[in-house]
């Protein structure tokens, strides 16, 4: 197999909280990256991230992702060839007013727009690696579930039909699922050269790669958290996992990396729960204890609740989940750095 530094991997969404480390990930690793940006405004942003990498890091412009004509320039071979895909890419806000034109179909479009580029510009491509969600996995009609264990060969069995009909958030866990679902039959059906890996995080906390200038602007993971400052109760549980980006940018590369790993789905989280999350807090920046509200200490340790096993993503991927602590409080102070 040919070095990091013979190989470029193609990134997906370069500009986003997730793909700035999936592509950092890779360049500490040696790697070529590529990474795809809608407009030349966004890549005028990316490149000075990573320019301490000179020619190792390069940017494409793909308007719309969904259509694989416009992949041609990603796919270049210089400075070496493509032969994996991260794709990261992917509408992720509960903010719409239309979930079948801004959620749903947007992702299945853009997961095939991905498949189907690859066959057709990448012919030393061996793997695509998708990140999927949590929300693949999760049956929002179950609700907490008490005493079920979520893993990999669990699906949300939404269909598009009924998404179609439901609030934002379900639509938006539904289109993640109906996203994956469509790359794994168009796997399945087209039996491409390359293999089909499938992250599923659940919240994805830590701190961005780059810092962060405008608070009233977070993308919704820092935002879920950053509300809890200042809050006057702490609030219900919405997904029970969690996942530090960090570890999920390592989880993306080694799928690629591993042969193992070739047409496999990884659950990449552990448990979250925002009591558990303001009792961390308040132990690692005790200077926030008096903006934190109290709720019952303990009580997200003993909550009936579904659980999630990210065993299998450990034991074949190599990845070592990161303690709560440690990721909020690396998020948080990088969060009140901005604040200041």
């Amino acid at each position: 197999m040919s070095s990091p530094s013979e190989q470029t991997l193609l990134v997906t969404g370069a500009n986003g909280y997730v793909a700035l480390h999936v592509i950092n990930e890779a360049l500490s690793r040696g790697y070529n990256v590529r990474g795809t940006v809608r407009s030349e405004s966004s890549a005028a942003k990316i490149r000075p991230v990573f320019a301490s990498h000179g020619s190792k890091f390069s940017v494409a412009v793909v308007p719309d992702l969904s259509n694989k004509d416009l992949y041609a320039p990603a796919f270049a071979d210089t400075p070496a060839p493509v032969t994996g895909v991260i794709n990261v890419a992917a509408p992720f806000t509960m903010k719409v007013d239309d979930p079948v034109a801004q959620l749903l179909d947007p992702a299945v479009k853009t997961a095939l727009g991905v498949l189907e580029a690859t066959r057709q510009f990448g012919p030393n491509v061996r793997r695509v690696v998708n990140t999927s969600s949590f929300a693949c996995i999760l049956d929002l009609a179950k609700g907490y579930r008490p005493g079920y264990t979520y893993t990999e060969k669990d699906w949300n069995p939404m269909t598009f039909e009924q998404a179609a009909k439901a609030d934002n958030g379900t639509a938006y866990c539904a289109s993640k699922a109906l996203a994956e679902k469509a790359m794994w039959d168009w796997i399945e059906k087209e039996k491409p050269s390359f293999s089909l890996t499938t992250i599923q995080p659940p919240w994805i906390f830590g701190p961005h790669l780059t810092p962060i200038s405008n608070l009233s602007n977070l993308n919704e993971s820092s935002e879920a958290i950053w509300r809890l400052l200042d809050a006057t109760e702490v609030p219900p549980t919405d997904f029970a996992g969690f996942a530090d980006v960090r570890v999920v940018a390592k989880a993306h590369i080694e799928a690629f990396e591993r042969p193992e790993a070739a047409g496999e789905r990884f659950l990449c989280g552990q448990h979250f729960d925002y009591q558990s999350a303001v009792d961390a807090l308040r132990e690692a920046m005790p200077q926030l204890k008096d903006r934190l509200p109290v709720g019952t200490p303990g009580a997200g340790k003993t909550q009936d609740i579904y659980q999630l096993d990210g065993s299998k993503a450990e034991r074949i991927l190599g990845i070592k989940y990161t303690p709560l602590e440690v990721t909020l409080k690396d998020s948080f102070e990088q969060l009140l750095a901005a604040e200041a």
